[in-house]
């Protein structure tokens, strides 16, 4: 006999699943839905619910909300929605009662019946399912978000999975979170503040283009999400938010915060033709921004076939609600927000000088001691660093990456704009009254080369995408030292780390938030690859198995860390005084520099003590190809003592108890780095 079901009206807040005592509250938004199905299924992988229950709009349904009480639903089952109403395309509306909808609201998701591809052709394709979470009983052990100063925090950028994925890493459970917490030692050692994880949000792997499923390759970075308030299940052993939360704890134990790279720009449906997951079924003309003259079409800012209008009133109040949960709930410090400048436009697609959700984000109380980093620019071309519209936000400076970038090859004429950009990049945020802590200085991220490659490569090499090498940015301003790619010669391979350690040295010695990228510490390779969002195997992960050179490499790293911590005039929390004598620039001589010489490529200077009993600093570059002599400043009553030299092998390559210097200049080779400190 069939078990009969006992329902009440139910609530419309808080909203998805809530277990209460003798069952579950469900409740789902969608304005224009006019019948609505709830399926309850016991287990992931169920061919059949146990119940489907229509609900009533005369009892279960309050303004755009539809809510239920289910008696005897628990925690574990799964889930999932549909939805009638007009199918419209032209008006914007795609009800389709026939699909299995996912609550976006979801705080824990399977997709062990998912199929992208059969759902895209309308064949089926399976669910995405949502999982009831069990009431919140989770022990913190008095843990509690970091607050940290932005002026203090080295970011290490990283892939929850690539991180311990690799047979070497020697952990657990590898790919997990849980793996993440067994490598903490190795992030302590490093010295890194926080990392930065790539995104965690449960997305769709299969979001790859055709010709790359039929490779078996997979959507690896995760920016494809599918459910805003669910961890990623794939990167936990059993149950996400548990394990989540248990690496985060871990990670505040040991002082180190975690930022979220979260995607709020775009969803896994990508445009008319994408799969139906959730949105599209119960709010596409809400969610998504649509041409207003044929809103069959989605406005396309993020490159990946649609885009969320971020203020909208209703949406923006969702993006909110997603980042106080992670804060309140899961205990994250901060966010990178992807592709951010999404997040200013209007409801039109146009830009707006005063987007409310940025002044939302900002202003909210929960996210009051929240690190906020915007990549201040969208894939429509809206590049806004330098002119973000947040004041605390801090922001991803690709400016600085690529005038390094082009300086560390060797490239002239670029000594003025390499000063502003160690300097912190003034010139973008001072007369905003912002401080160096808003600009997130990096040579090297996620996407692009590597910094082993960086010096190993001229070209991409992204043929393993399957995308016939089209894919990934062309100006990448490397330089292969000599050979394309691996080689054996020591010659090449003793400048490349050399060019190496410079990218380096110059991060951690400037002002502003430095972030490295994960493994470039022990120069990891992705064998030229700059786009390797879809390579989920040793191509990404971090190997292990640490060579001569990457140890080398990685003590190298450590030290400069330790440089930038015990020097708070590394990190200012203001700018330089214009006519000050905080630091002081010069040439090949004791002169100020010829910054108008488009040949010159040697860069001096000296960075006063932020307090009486911090010791000046003096720092040589030259990025010539040929070696300079260059004179040191008097250090009375102290005398200069190197601390680093860039071109010197291991371990000479840097001394933290300082090597005496005999005379008063310095022969420093072509593409080099020298640091001193006066003791």
């Amino acid at each position: 006999m069939a078990k009969k079901w006992v329902l009440e009206a139910g609530d419309r807040f808080p909203q998805g699943a809530t277990v209460r005592p003798g069952g579950v509250n469900f409740s789902l938004l969608s304005r224009r839905a006019t019948r609505v199905w709830l399926r309850l299924y016991r287990d992931a992988t169920d061919p059949r619910p146990l119940v489907e229950i229509e609900l009533d709009p005369r009892e279960n349904r309050t303004y755009a909300w539809w809510h239920v009480f289910v008696a005897g639903a628990q925690a574990g089952w799964y889930y999932t929605w549909r939805a009638d109403g007009p199918s419209e395309p032209a008006e914007g509306l795609r009800f389709d009662p026939q699909r299995e909808l996912l609550d976006p609201w979801a705080r824990l998701v399977s997709d062990a019946l998912w199929h992208r591809a059969d759902a895209m052709r309308g064949v089926g394709g399976g669910a995405i399912r949502a999982q009831i979470a069990a009431t919140d009983d989770y022990d913190w052990d008095g843990d509690a978000p970091l607050k940290r100063s932005l002026s203090d925090t080295v970011v290490y950028e990283m892939h929850v999975a690539g991180f311990t994925r690799h047979p070497s890493s020697g952990v657990k459970a590898p790919g997990t979170y849980a793996g993440v917490s067994e490598k903490i030692p190795h992030l302590a050692a490093l010295g890194v503040s926080d990392v930065e994880l790539l995104p965690v949000f449960a997305f769709d792997p299969q979001d790859v283009p055709t010709g790359g499923a039929a490779f078996g390759l997979s959507n690896y970075w995760g920016y494809s999400p599918v459910a805003f308030f669910a961890p990623h299940p794939r990167f936990a052993t059993k149950d996400p938010r548990r394990e989540f939360r248990d690496m985060v704890k871990a990670l505040h134990k040991a002082g180190i915060g975690v930022i979220l790279d979260v995607v709020l720009n775009h969803t896994s449906e990508n445009g008319a033709d994408g799969p139906v997951i959730g949105f599209k079924g119960l709010v596409n003309d809400e969610f998504y921004l649509l041409d207003a003259e044929d809103r069959t079409r989605y406005l396309d800012f993020s490159g990946c076939g649609n885009t969320v209008r971020c203020n909208d009133p209703l949406v923006g109040q969702y993006l909110l609600e997603c980042l106080t949960f992670w804060v309140r709930e899961m205990h994250v410090d901060g966010f990178r927000f992807d592709l951010a400048s999404v997040l200013a436009r209007g409801q039109d697609g146009e830009p707006m000088p005063a987007p409310p959700v940025v002044a939302t984000i900002e202003f909210a109380e929960a996210l009051a001691d929240t690190r906020l980093i915007a990549e201040a620019w969208d894939a429509a071309g809206f590049y806004q660093v330098g002119n973000w519209p947040g004041f605390r936000w801090a922001e991803w400076n690709g400016r600085y990456r690529d005038t390094l970038r082009r300086f560390l090859r060797g490239e002239g004429g670029l000594l003025g704009e390499v000063a502003t950009r160690i300097a912190g990049s003034s010139d973008f945020y001072a007369l905003a009254g912002k401080v160096p802590g808003n600009g997130v200085n990096f040579v090297t991220c996620h996407d692009g080369f590597t910094l082993w490659d960086l010096v190993s490569y001229n070209e991409k090499h992204n043929e393993a995408n399957a995308e016939g090498n089209r894919d990934g940015r062309d100006d990448n301003f490397s330089w292969n030292t000599g050979v394309e790619g691996d080689t054996d010669d020591p010659i090449v391979l003793s400048l490349r780390g050399q060019r190496a350690r410079n990218a380096l040295a110059l991060l951690l010695l400037s002002q502003g938030v430095p972030m490295l990228l994960a493994g470039d510490e022990v120069l990891r390779t992705q064998r030229g690859n700059n786009n390797a969002y879809c390579q989920d195997n040793d191509l990404s992960w971090l190997d292990w198995s640490f060579s001569p050179a990457a140890r080398q490499m990685l003590r190298f790293t450590r030290e400069l860390i330790a440089l930038r911590k015990r020097h708070p005039s590394l990190r200012r929390p203001r700018f330089f005084a214009p006519d000050g004598d905080e630091i002081r620039w010069y040439g090949e001589t004791l002169e100020v520099p010829s910054w108008d010489d488009p040949q010159a490529r040697v860069l001096c200077f000296t960075l006063s003590g932020l307090t009486p009993d911090e010791p000046p600093l003096h720092v040589l570059i030259n990025m010539a190809s040929t070696l300079r002599t260059l004179p040191l400043p008097s250090a009375l009553p102290r005398e200069w003592r190197r601390i680093a030299d860039t071109t010197l092998p291991a371990p000479d390559d840097v001394t933290p108890a300082g090597v005496r210097l005999r005379d008063a200049q310095y022969r420093l080779p072509g593409h080099g780095v020298a640091i001193f400190e006066a003791r």
